[in-house]
């Protein structure tokens, strides 16, 4: 009984004090430092949380897309390792074929951590605390605990820590589309980067849904595959038959890891009273692609900007993102049933230019999904 006593006393305490911070950002990767960036900008006493160091690595393809591109030159120095101008497609390493780019680069490729380094260092300019090695254990209203005890006090705490993190619980995030994605970072030959300068690779995989693609990076070439969770055995071979399909079997590997995405299921929460989530936290990713960044820097910079109405954050991801979203899950279910058909439309090209406007950022998927000609597939995957 005098323990419940203490932990209530202490917990009132916390009520009547006026907080240490106005917002706690729980995470440092794209979608946290936009957010804790927007909100020290506008402001607001702010400390990100991050329990690693930066620069630090993070598994990602590291492709901005035109959307990405906009929002975090605004801000930041992009520190673009290839721009690329090309694309080749395969279907399972057969019917290759390459498409150029019409006018300016449609996709700037990036390290995730000299990226969220930069994002590091605006929020820093921006006037954001950041504080390294600091492990969350938990959330609440106004408090965030850390290992060993310390408690963080702020009006508003904004969870960015990834779909599987404490604040995505809290706030009770559910998720209705989870996948696998698998990469390895090899050494570039000289050959290497001459052959992959400016050009990336699309592959679409063997699983209905699944794809693979090869992006050239400096010295380095990212190599990766996504498929549906459950089919653990099959991505790895997919991704070990990619290596090895274009010569790459011999190279050094730098750096290979994993990692789940989870896409949010309509309907599931944002925010739990003064706890609101953004970016992977939230399950913000377009379901067809797995493009997550520009979901992070968005939101998070919804978030960070909007902290003191948190309703009209929600509000923005309702009328901005989920739209995307839903034409997104249409676009992936049709891919999935008929991959050959969609195969075969980027080599036209209408499907090319639709292709490329969404990577430019100039057509959103949503947008996509009005065209006449995707109208036209789409009533096709249905029959």
């Amino acid at each position: 009984m005098r323990t419940i006593v203490h932990k209530f006393l202490a917990r009132l305490r916390h009520v009547i004090a006026e907080p240490a911070w106005d917002v706690a950002v729980v995470g440092g990767g794209p979608a946290g430092l936009s957010a804790a960036r927007a909100a020290a900008a506008s402001g607001a006493r702010t400390i990100v949380l991050e329990r690693a160091e930066h620069p630090r690595y993070k598994t990602c393809g590291g492709g901005l897309i035109g959307t990405s591109l906009t929002y975090a030159s605004e801000h930041i120095d992009v520190p673009a390792s290839n721009r690329i101008s090309a694309l080749t497609f395969t279907r399972n390493g057969r019917r290759t074929f390459t498409r150029r780019a019409s006018g300016r680069p449609f996709l700037t490729l990036v390290r995730r951590d000299d990226f969220d380094h930069a994002w590091y260092s605006a929020a820093l300019a921006a006037g954001a605390t950041v504080r390294q090695h600091a492990q969350v254990r938990a959330v609440d209203q106004g408090v965030v605990t850390l290992a060993g005890g310390e408690q963080i006090t702020a009006h508003v705490v904004i969870g960015a820590d990834g779909s599987a993190g404490i604040t995505s619980r809290y706030v009770g995030a559910t998720f209705e589309q989870q996948d696998l994605g698998l990469e390895v970072e090899l050494a570039a030959t000289d050959e290497d980067r001459t052959t992959w300068e400016g050009r990336v690779l699309l592959d679409w995989g063997p699983v209905p849904g699944s794809y693979g693609w090869i992006f050239p990076k400096g010295d380095e070439l990212t190599v990766g595959v996504i498929m549906s969770k459950g089919n653990g055995a099959a991505t790895k071979q997919y991704l070990a038959d990619l290596v090895a399909r274009h010569g790459l079997t011999e190279r050094k590997v730098v750096r290979d890891s994993g990692h789940l995405t989870r896409c949010r299921r309509p309907g599931s929460p944002l925010r739990r009273g003064q706890v609101v989530v953004v970016g992977d936290a939230a399950g913000l990713l377009e379901p067809w692609t797995r493009e997550g960044i520009s979901y992070a820097l968005r939101s998070g910079t919804w978030a960070g900007s909007l902290w003191k109405d948190l309703p009209a954050y929600e509000h923005r991801v309702a009328a901005e993102l989920e739209p995307e979203m839903a034409a997104g899950r249409r676009l992936l279910a049709g891919f999935a049933r008929f991959p050959g058909v969609v195969h075969t439309t980027m080599a036209t090209p209408i499907g090319w230019r639709a292709f490329e406007s969404f990577c430019r950022g100039d057509l959103s998927m949503a947008r996509v999904l009005q065209r006449p000609a995707v109208q036209a597939l789409l009533t096709l995957f249905r029959a």
